[in-house]
């Protein structure tokens, strides 16, 4: 796909389109990265993603023993 660079105030940008957009599961921030005259955008994942649904599925299966055996220094009771 070719598409041109756009003038925005003193820099240059990419309007990418939706579809493009969509089907690379990009949000509101994406990393960037440069290497070798190659530029590279890849989704931001959330901060510990998935974490819910994994504690829930060890509850679930017994599995979560070993992390109600443990107490934080604040407070022994979770």
């Amino acid at each position: 796909m070719l598409i041109q660079l756009v003038k925005i105030g003193n820099s240059r940008g990419v309007r990418l389109p939706r579809a493009v957009i969509e089907e690379a599961g990009l949000e509101d921030a994406v990393e960037l990265r440069v290497q070798k005259g190659v530029i590279t955008l890849k989704p931001v994942n959330a901060t510990r993603a998935g974490w819910a649904e994994g504690a829930r599925s060890c509850h679930e299966q017994g599995d979560d023993g070993a992390l109600l055996s443990f107490a934080n220094d604040f407070d022994a009771e979770w």
